[in-house]
């Protein structure tokens, strides 16, 4: 059969770029990949983000009674700006839902050839799926022995009494 896989599916599973290290929303770059993407669907009319958001898209986040938020270790919260994150959860969706629409063409148009490569696939995974499976179980198992272990141990040993406490 003739590979008829779409252009834009075949490069979106080859390698074409380096790891960023900035702020990451829905795991991707937001200083190097959002900004410039959504600048450019701006530019040709596609979005109509506020120029505010893609020009202060990182925001200090606030309490309800307006105060500052903190994390837990004390540093202040950072959050991307709304217009910005509502676009990329936009994108999101419309990505798996294209992600979707071309697996179930593919089994739509080629069934038998679909079938066979889930169950190659389930087959292939089996032994691994039962390595875990056993592992995870003799895991388990030596964890409630060491805990009983532990608690028989405890029950055993005589109590000390403090000295010198007054």
């Amino acid at each position: 059969m003739a590979n008829k896989t779409p252009q834009y599916i075949k490069t979106l599973l080859k390698p074409n770029g380096t790891k960023p290290a900035g702020r990451r929303v829905w795991s991707i770059d937001l200083e190097s990949v959002w900004l410039p993407f959504f600048t450019a669907t701006n530019t040709m009319g596609d979005t109509a983000i506020p120029h505010e958001a893609l020009g202060a898209p990182l925001r200090l986040a606030y309490n309800p009674d307006g105060s500052v938020k903190f994390s837990k270790s004390g540093r202040p919260v950072i959050k991307v700006a709304k217009d910005v994150q509502d676009n990329v959860r936009m994108v999101r969706e419309n990505f798996v839902a294209t992600l979707q629409a071309y697996a179930h063409g593919v089994a739509k148009e080629n069934p038998d050839g679909y079938k066979a490569e889930v169950e190659a696939s389930a087959k292939a995974g089996l032994p691994i799926v039962e390595r875990d499976k056993e592992a995870l179980e003799t895991a388990i198992r030596l964890q409630a022995e060491a805990m009983a272990e532990a608690r028989a141990e405890a029950e055993t040993t005589p109590e000390r009494e403090a000295v010198g406490v007054a």
